[in-house]
């Protein structure tokens, strides 16, 4: 799939298929939880499967973001590491880096890529399929460390619920995503979250997302259009009337003030 954007866009996203991609320009910023990556042109990523990140897309230098992604089948992996040799571990925080090393093969294979975005039909399966290939083998060939991920096969389990609303609650996601995220059912979801915060889902979430965003407000001094999507909050009415309730007075009050000061 290939995206080209001529203004900052920003998306929050969790893919049920590992994806590539790689950037031809504009810069790409990722978060997951409240750790970011940012990558340029040149840059190579990988993105797994099942992991809540928001993206950034925003044109650099005069040039708009533009990159290509590659969602990778699961029956396609398995099929290919099948007899291949996989690292048992990652040795480097997959937060911290970028997940696929730079290589004159992988910017030679992305760059053959390059005339399909012209083509205003999609491109047919068999050519697909063919891609997928090769893009596999070549990853395979210059970072090895990769084969931890895409070849290992595992259904999502019971995780560190407190840790992991702590590290996403900014995220606007339904409850829903949240529970299959953490490896329960929305009702096994509800109840671990009620013993272990002591309060209901969705208020607990409006709280901590309130918080956060009187703290970018007042300390960071960041604007009311940059904070309220950053802290999960849809729509900017919405943010402003449930913080003027929590705080008994609007968003718009902390920037005046920090504006006459």
């Amino acid at each position: 799939m290939t995206c080209i954007m001529d203004k900052q866009f920003t998306w929050e996203n969790v893919y049920p298929q590992h994806i590539v991609a790689f950037i031809y320009s504009g810069e790409l910023t990722l978060s997951y939880g409240q750790r970011s990556l940012t990558f340029v042109a040149g840059d190579t990523i990988l993105v797994p499967k099942n992991q809540l990140s928001r993206s950034i897309k925003k044109p650099l230098d005069g040039e708009p973001f533009k990159c290509v992604t590659i969602a990778l089948p699961e029956e396609q992996l398995r099929e290919f590491y099948k007899n291949r040799p996989i690292l048992a571990t990652w040795t480097e925080n997959i937060s911290k880096q970028r997940p696929i090393k730079s290589n004159p093969l992988l910017e030679s294979f992305f760059a053959s890529l390059l005339p399909y975005f012209e083509m205003q039909d999609e491109l047919p399966e068999e050519i697909v399929n063919i891609k997928i290939q090769e893009v596999l083998t070549i990853i395979d060939a210059v970072d090895k460390r990769v084969s931890t991920i895409l070849g290992t096969f595992s259904e999502l389990g019971k995780i560190d619920l407190e840790k992991y609303m702590e590290e996403h609650f900014m995220y606007n996601l339904p409850l829903e995503r949240f529970a299959f995220l953490t490896g329960r059912s929305l009702t096994t979801f509800k109840t671990d979250f009620k013993k272990i915060f002591k309060n209901t889902p969705g208020k607990w979430l409006t709280e901590k997302r309130l918080n956060l965003a009187h703290y970018k407000l007042t300390t960071e001094k960041q604007k009311i259009t940059d904070v309220y999507h950053s802290v999960g909050f849809e729509n900017l009415s919405h943010f402003s009337f449930a913080f003027k309730k929590a705080f008994g007075y609007s968003p718009s009050a902390i920037t005046n003030k920090v504006n006459q000061s």
